[in-house]
């Protein structure tokens, strides 16, 4: 296979690549010289792109889920699509976490070269224009990872007012910072956290309220970075067992799991979580993709919070008199 672009011309081969699916099932039996030139490529590279495809698909990767093709003579149609099938189009949500994600990625220090970023946003914000009112709160945690990198900037300890969705409670914490990071979609403080007595996590967008001290700030010198993945199970960790369905399997790619028992069409999957409430909220989200297998307590959780929500569904009047009567 030849070499693999990079710069603008991987921008444009990435494009083709994920068009170039939908655009060969509207077109079974395509010449591959006439594929080609309508892509504006050789022969050759169409070629290298269709033996790429053959390896890509959906997670699971054996038979029946990787994208499949039929050659006749010089001709192609594709046989599985592996569910793409029509043009990658985001969506306006989808838009502008990507224009925040760049934005954030901009301001991130140690990066070199922010010209590509640049263009990339230019382009973006062209298109998305004016953010709709479900993005506000993606640019509101850009403005509160600024907020949080200039007191840092100062070099102080601070105090922070902090949420946690883990234990539901708001504390009063003073830290000494270590570093701002951004994983994933959100920004996160590392610091010193005296209260705990080590270094902690605090993501930004649940820190409500922060003051920066007149003291220096001090962290032990032993108090380096966390790694970076943001949980780290540990065998004091909760271990759960589910049974996931196809579209639950990215469980096994998202999450860092014990065990994945692929062998069936209902995967066995085993991880470690931080605590069962964020499992129960897990499986709940994901409804009957995923089953518990255990442990017992959280699949009891589970049925009596799914058992709550039918109730309440099931008796709207019930429901209105237990308002009315709280009023």
């Amino acid at each position: 296979m030849s070499g693999r672009p990079t710069g603008r011309a991987a921008a444009g081969w990435l494009t083709r690549l994920l068009n170039l699916v939908p655009y060969l099932q509207a077109r079974p039996g395509i010449p591959i010289a006439e594929a080609a030139a309508d892509l504006g490529v050789t022969p050759q590279q169409l070629r290298d792109d269709l033996e790429l495809l053959w390896v890509c698909g959906l997670p699971g990767y054996g038979p029946g889920d990787l994208i499949d093709m039929v050659f006749d003579g010089d001709r192609v149609s594709i046989t599985y699509d592996a569910g793409m099938d029509r043009p990658l189009r985001l969506t306006p949500d989808e838009a502008v976490a990507l224009l925040v994600a760049l934005r954030m990625l901009a301001e991130t220090p140690g990066v070199a070269d922010r010209g590509p970023i640049d263009r990339a946003l230019a382009k973006i914000e062209a298109v998305v224009g004016e953010a709709p009112p479900v993005a506000v709160a993606q640019l509101e945690r850009t403005e509160a990872l600024e907020r949080v990198r200039d007191a840092v900037g100062q070099g102080n300890a601070l105090e922070i007012t902090y949420y946690s969705a883990t234990s539901d409670r708001t504390t009063v914490r003073v830290v000494d910072p270590v570093r701002v990071m951004v994983v994933g979609r959100f920004g996160y403080l590392e610091a010193w956290c005296r209260r705990a007595g080590e270094v902690r996590r605090f993501r930004v967008d649940r820190i409500d309220e922060l003051r920066v001290l007149d003291e220096p700030a001090a962290p032990p010198a032993a108090a380096g970075p966390l790694p970076a993945r943001v949980f780290q199970p540990t065998a004091q960790s909760p271990l759960v067992t589910l049974r996931v369905g196809r579209s639950a399997r990215w469980i096994a790619e998202y999450y860092p799991c014990e065990t994945v028992d692929d062998s069936a069409e209902e995967w066995l999957i085993s991880l470690r979580a931080s605590d069962l409430d964020w499992a129960r909220r897990l499986v709940l989200r994901l409804g009957p993709e995923v089953t518990v297998v255990a442990p017992g307590a959280l699949a009891q959780a589970v049925r009596d919070e799914a058992t709550a929500a039918l109730e309440a569904y099931a008796t709207p009047t019930g429901l209105a008199t237990r308002v009315g009567h709280a009023g």
